[in-house]
């Protein structure tokens, strides 16, 4: 099974309105909350990143979900479980990278610490939806645009590069040891929005954004991939599915300004179609969701 299969049961087996986005919006609390963990050997190497990039990876991701959401980002806690052969200096160094990227106020408040096997990090994360409209990826409709902000791609590549022993060029591995969230982007369109929207990061890859965007709003996005941002040298199929970038897709009302780029449009249809190569290639969910990282079939150890 993969993992959007248990997250179906879950929201089932609790029959609960706030599961299916990567944040659960608490509207009587005024709030948004999420959680993330990360493995040893599932989602990062300590063979290749260091104490320091791993406190920063760990709150980015947190970071990212919270500011997708439209919320501002106010607090986290942290929970460490730990092998006992890490000392003080990792710790040290861990937290000096999480506080790297608490930024306007952000603040770490908490969390636990236990002993295990291997590194296990686990991230909640809250955000304040004061003076901010919270999206929802059922909001894309018919007529609105699709917008998205950052490169993509970069980060699978540095992957790449890290796993072929290779340290250059250097944008590549900064964008996958320590993504920047796109903050001021999701700023600028959640406070000024006044329709329903749609918007989500790419920590799963492009696609997988766009397409769980397009299923759950049931509508067609058509996309052109000449549009999408990246950098050169980024092999196709790592712009589209290479994740852990962290950029962010929008989908708002045409007349809506809130910056990005925009690379397709909103249809009558289901899934997306991708113009590429002067074809039109349509991807099914099932397209997609066969192609991108199931966290469920084994560790895996490139990371």
């Amino acid at each position: 099974m993969r993992e959007k299969d248990f997250i179906s049961i879950i929201k089932n087996t609790l029959n609960s309105d706030y599961i299916g986005d990567d944040c659960a919006y608490l509207k009587d609390l005024g709030i948004v909350v999420t959680q993330d963990n990360l493995v040893e050997d599932v989602h990062f190497c300590l063979k290749y990143m260091s104490a320091f990039q791993l406190g920063v990876k760990s709150v980015a991701v947190n970071i990212s979900d919270v500011c997708a959401s439209g919320a501002e980002p106010a607090y986290l806690t942290i929970a460490l479980s730990l092998p006992s052969y890490i000392d003080e200096n990792f710790i040290k160094k861990f937290y000096k990278g999480a506080k790297s990227v608490c930024q306007n106020g952000v603040e770490i408040v908490g969390g636990d610490i236990t002993g295990a096997d291997k590194v296990f990090v686990s991230v909640c994360a809250i955000g304040s939806s004061k003076g901010r409209k919270i999206s929802s990826r059922k909001n894309a409709k018919i007529g609105y645009k699709v917008v998205v902000s950052g490169v993509h791609g970069s980060s699978a590549m540095g992957l790449k590069l890290l796993t072929s022993g290779k340290k250059a060029p250097e944008s590549f591995i900064k964008a996958h040891l320590e993504p920047t969230p796109q903050v001021e982007f999701c700023s600028q369109v959640s406070k000024n929005i006044n329709s329903d929207y749609a918007m989500m990061d790419t920590s799963d890859g492009l696609m997988d954004a766009l397409s769980t965007i397009a299923n759950d709003s049931g509508v067609l996005l058509k996309v052109d991939y000449d549009k999408i941002p990246r950098e050169k040298g980024v092999d196709k199929n790592l712009v589209l599915f290479g994740g852990e970038d962290y950029g962010i897709v929008a989908v708002v009302p045409k007349s809506f300004d809130c910056g990005g780029v925009v690379v397709g449009e909103v249809v009558e249809g289901l899934g997306v179609d991708l113009n590429i190569d002067g074809k039109t290639v349509h991807y099914s969910k099932q397209d997609v969701e066969s192609s991108i990282f199931n966290h469920f079939e084994g560790v895996n150890n490139e990371i």
